[in-house]
C-alpha cells in the first residue's frame, strides 16, 4: 500500500486533484468529509454533541447547525477541544476502518487540508502539493464560491504560507491553467505513483 497526503491551500484545486486521482483507480480518505459525516442526524457523533453543547446547536430538522457550533467553540479553547475530544476519535475509527478496506496494493491518497500546519508529513509515503498563486487563489474563490476578496484573503492567511507548504512536497502539482492542463499533469503523476507503488 502506497500512501500520499494531499494537501493544498484553499483555492488551490486540492479536491479536483482528488477527483481525478479517485477516477483513476486511488482510494480517497477525505477527513473533512468524514468529520461531517460522523455527525449527521441519527448517528452516535451528533447526540453526543448534542449532549455536551446543547439542543441550541442543531437546526430545526434535527441536523448540525455548524455556523451556531462554530461561533460557540472557536470562542472558547476549552469548548472547542471538547468538541475535537467527540470528533476525532470517531474520524479516526472510520479513516482507520476504510485503509483496512483498501487493497495490499492500493494507493491510498488521504486528502489533507492542514498537513503543513499540523507537521503530517511524515506519516505519508509520498505528499502532494497543489500549487497556485495568492492571486489565482483568490479569483477561483470569488469566481466558484462567491467569496468576497478581504474574506479569501484572511482564508488565505489563517493557511500555512506557500512556502511551508511546498517545503514538505515530494510532488509539486502546478495548478494555474486550465482543466487540460491540469488533468495532463494529474495523469502524469498518477504514472509515477503506480510506478512507485510496483517497486513497494
Amino acid at each position: 500500500m502506497l500512501t500520499i497526503g494531499l494537501t493544498g491551500g484553499i483555492g488551490s484545486g486540492k479536491s479536483e486533484v482528488s477527483r481525478r486521482l479517485a477516477a483513476r483507480g486511488a482510494v480517497v480518505i477525505d477527513a473533512d468529509k468524514i468529520a461531517r459525516e460522523v455527525v449527521e442526524p441519527g448517528t452516535p457523533g451528533l447526540a453526543r454533541v448534542v449532549a455536551t453543547f446543547g439542543d441550541g446547536v442543531l437546526h430545526p430538522d434535527g441536523s448540525l447547525n455548524r455556523e451556531k457550533l462554530g461561533g460557540i467553540v472557536f470562542a472558547d479553547p476549552d469548548r472547542l477541544a471538547a468538541l475535537n475530544a467527540i470528533v476525532h476519535p470517531l474520524v479516526g475509527e472510520r479513516v482507520a476502518a476504510l485503509q483496512a478496506q483498501a487493497a495490499d496494493d492500493a494507493i491510498v491518497v488521504y486528502d489533507v487540508p492542514l498537513l503543513a500546519e499540523n507537521n503530517l508529513a511524515p506519516m505519508y509515503d509520498v505528499v502532494i502539493v497543489v500549487d497556485a498563486s495568492d492571486e489565482v487563489r483568490i479569483a477561483r474563490l470569488a469566481e466558484h464560491r462567491g467569496m468576497p476578496e478581504q474574506d479569501a484573503k484572511a482564508r488565505i492567511a489563517a493557511q500555512a504560507g506557500r512556502e511551508e507548504r511546498l517545503s514538505v512536497a515530494d510532488v509539486v502539482i502546478p495548478n494555474e491553467g486550465s482543466l487540460e492542463d491540469l488533468e495532463a499533469r494529474v495523469d502524469a503523476v498518477w504514472q509515477d505513483l503506480v510506478r512507485r507503488a510496483s517497486l513497494g
